[in-house]
């Protein structure tokens, strides 16, 4: 009996020791990564918090896009963060001895007794460009795989570290192959202190006395392309604004401290970028600040970029033209005009109670089959932004809405929906499903609509001229053989004054890219205004573009 017994006890036990280690088998891994995840979220807050109150402009990267050394504890590094401003590079843990240890790179000196006019070097040690040389014994610098030799923020002349003595600590700085674009930090504070006296005499101050100092702002967008916006912050020599943490029309103010019609600004992003800033010099304008407007050039980050197709600019960047060369062509760059054009559209309907709305228009104004690509674009990418970072998958997903709108044919039909009047001129409308108003000679991401084929004999598109051009299609597959000079689109006219009548049903429509779904309404398109640009014709991408941009 006491033998049945404890055969009887020996099973009960084995189930519970089993059911223990299974319950430890799944608690102990759920324990540790909520710990793991507790202390994650945990170092991010302490990171963010470093972030929010360092001078640094501290950026995380998960991967170094070249070999890296943390400033502090000198170690090879994969991950951690670097100043978009003075080039810093620290791996996570020394994050904030670094932010202590470490002065970034100063726009307005501060505590300086009287106008000084000059400064010195200011050094940073180790993760100096590839091919760079030094300036001292001319070899080249960063070649040893640990944290070596010295870099100037400013002016970017390299030292090794047996070349760096006491005398090029305190050297003053010439601001290097770009002193002509470059805005001192003597000079703000120079003309901070006549400010504060009530004194405008600004000439005697240096550079404003240089004839060829012509000061570059970089306003740059680092949410637009593969985050091209932030290595290009990165390398920069020039005083640099994210548009990300400051509005473009508080950067702007700074053109009122520098000599009248003698600044340039490089947006950094997509057209709608673009658009953005010329929204604010605009409001300059508006202020009475007119002889301190900016011409613009275009770095494109974008998508479609078509705004700086037309100007020169390219396409899109990529990273493949280094960021000296950039400010080279900046330099280069010929000044031309720009027409901006007001869009009203106004609902039908509601006994005008409601306010129209309004749009400014750069590029372009459409109605049917790739404005409907562009708000299924837009409505997707509001659900997941994530997967949106690459030019290649955006311009894959327009062309599955594309390829999906021939099968469809939402826009059918057109024709008899709405009215349209070049100049108060009514127009007899073909059989089309979309509407094109173009102020520029590209569209859809490189095409130049207006020509076409170009084997017949129409004017260039110009978009300084004061005309716009509208041209019809007859539906996606249309679109598509016009970007490939497969077909011509349906010219429709050239006008001042463009006016569409949409009678009845729901249409999408969209201005540069800004897509949305219009109920009956009638849209009217006038000039509003004129843009300063540069035009750089190392890129030009057709042969006859030339000829139309010449003055």
């Amino acid at each position: 009996a006491g033998m049945e017994g404890s055969g009887d006890a020996s099973p009960a036990g084995a189930d519970w020791r089993l059911a223990l280690w299974t319950l430890c088998s799944v608690l102990l891994p759920v324990l540790i990564t909520a710990w793991c995840s507790f202390q994650r979220s945990r170092r991010q807050l302490l990171i963010r918090d470093i972030f929010r109150k360092s001078k640094h402009d501290w950026h995380y990267t998960d991967l170094f896009g070249s070999p890296s050394y943390c400033c502090v504890c000198t170690q090879h590094i994969l991950r951690g963060a670097f100043c978009s401003c003075c080039g810093l590079r620290v791996c996570e843990p020394c994050l904030k001895k670094a932010d202590r240890r470490f002065l970034c790179k100063e726009i307005m000196m501060r505590g300086t007794a009287g106008a000084p006019s000059s400064m010195p070097h200011h050094w940073i040690r180790g993760n100096v460009p590839l091919c760079s040389c030094c300036m001292v014994c001319k070899q080249q610098c960063g070649t040893q795989p640990k944290l070596c030799d010295y870099r100037c923020v400013w002016c970017q002349y390299t030292v090794h570290d047996e070349c760096m003595v006491d005398c090029l600590r305190t050297e003053d700085c010439t601001f290097g192959e770009f002193k002509d674009l470059i805005i001192p930090p003597y000079y703000l504070s120079a003309i901070n202190q006549m400010r504060k006296e009530k004194r405008t005499c600004y000439e005697k101050v240096i550079p404003y006395c240089s004839k060829h100092w012509m000061p570059v702002m970089v306003l740059a967008n680092t949410r637009s392309g593969n985050n091209m916006g932030e290595v290009f912050l990165g390398e920069n020599p020039v005083q640099v604004f994210d548009l990300s943490k400051i509005a473009p029309a508080k950067a702007l103010q700074l053109c009122t401290w520098l000599p009248c019609n003698a600044v340039r600004v490089l947006v950094c992003g997509g057209d709608g970028t673009v658009g953005w800033v010329l929204d604010a010099i605009d409001e300059m304008k508006i202020k009475g600040q007119e002889r301190y407007i900016p011409q613009v050039a275009v770095l494109p980050l974008g998508t479609g970029n078509d705004l700086s197709n037309t100007l020169g600019w390219g396409a899109g960047y990529a990273g493949e033209v280094p960021v000296e060369q950039i400010l080279r062509n900046v330099m280069e760059a010929d000044g031309i005009k720009l027409d901006r054009w007001k869009v009203q559209v106004t609902n039908k309907g509601y006994y005008n109670l409601r306010k129209p709305k309004v749009f400014t228009m750069n590029n372009y104004f459409s109605v049917g089959p790739d404005a409907l690509m562009a708000l299924n674009f837009h409505a997707h990418r509001e659900k997941t932004p994530s997967l949106f970072s690459s030019r290649i998958i955006n311009k894959a997903v327009y062309f599955f809405y594309g390829t999906k709108d021939c099968l469809v044919q939402e826009c059918k039909d057109l024709n008899k929906k709405v009215e349209l009047e070049l100049d108060g001129e009514r127009i007899e409308l073909p059989n089309l499903e979309g509407i094109i108003v173009l102020n520029i000679g590209y569209w859809g991401g490189g095409c130049r609509l207006w020509e076409g084929m170009g084997d017949e004999p129409y004017p260039l598109a110009r978009h300084d001229d004061g005309l716009l051009e509208v041209v019809g299609v007859h539906g996606s597959f249309h679109c598509a053989q016009i970007q490939v000079k497969l077909a011509n689109p349906v010219r429709l006219g050239q006008a001042h004054t463009v006016r569409l009548i949409l009678k009845s049903s729901k249409m999408p429509m969209q201005v540069d890219g800004e897509p949305w779904a219009q109920g009956p309404c009638t849209v009217t398109i006038t000039h509003k205004t004129h843009a300063l640009m540069l035009y750089h014709s190392g890129e030009q991408t057709d042969d006859d573009d030339a000829s139309s941009l010449s003055e």
